[in-house]
């Protein structure tokens, strides 16, 4: 089992390691495999490749984020120019349904809603959105409503975790309540629990994942 000073060195290095990310402007604080990032971007992408570089390092239990975006003076935008360019993206980038997603911007914060059928369509929606110009952020309140003549195959869903790269994927259980998944067992790195579940989002008709699975490192 890694140390905490072990898993900031390795944090550390990985934010080096991430083209996208100015690892200088982050300090990197971890407490029993809890992992804190701490400083100032100056770009929203810039944040959220910090917390997905801290994720695939080996031993993290569970991160916080206090990292704050302040825009240089170039890249900042009103709220109306940001939410016209993230309509216009929108309509050019994602194949939900035209009218299924809406925004509002406050404060240069995107935040979507509206219904979706797939999980993919809702991270498509934010993902299209979060490297906009004067974005500090994307909340992402999208619900997803599929079809109700699909039913969540069990079988489909541990099928597909067996074809995935993931580690002692035996030790993933599933379970199926109409169109909840629920995970339970133990993986050995955030990588893992994320590919456990995207396997399960891309079942179709679920409509939520509860992840239960535990940290076995």
């Amino acid at each position: 089992m890694k140390s905490d000073s072990e898993i900031q060195k390795d944090v550390i290095a990985e934010l080096h390691w991430e083209p996208t990310v100015n690892a200088a402007e982050i300090g990197v604080e971890v407490q029993d495999g809890i992992v804190t990032l701490a400083g100032h971007v100056t770009n929203y992408p810039g944040k959220w490749n910090a917390e997905r570089a801290a994720e695939r390092v080996h031993g993290v239990i569970a991160l916080v984020t206090e990292i704050d975006v302040t825009l240089a003076g170039s890249t900042r935008r009103t709220d109306a120019d940001i939410i016209r360019s993230a309509r216009d993206i929108l309509q050019w980038t994602t194949d939900a349904p035209e009218g299924a997603v809406r925004m509002s911007v406050e404060l240069g914060v995107i935040t979507l809603s509206g219904t979706v059928a797939w999980e993919y369509q809702r991270q498509d929606a934010a993902d299209a959105v979060r490297n906009l110009l004067g974005v500090k952020g994307v909340l992402n309140s999208i619900t997803l409503k599929p079809d109700v003549s699909t039913s969540v195959s069990k079988t489909g869903i541990e099928a597909a975790l067996k074809r995935s790269a993931t580690a002692d994927r035996e030790s993933i259980k599933v379970a199926v309540n109409g169109s909840e998944v629920t995970l339970t067992g133990s993986v050995h790195s955030w990588s893992e629990r994320n590919l456990a579940k995207e396997s399960a989002w891309a079942a179709p008709g679920v409509r939520s994942v509860i992840d239960q699975m535990i940290a076995a490192y």
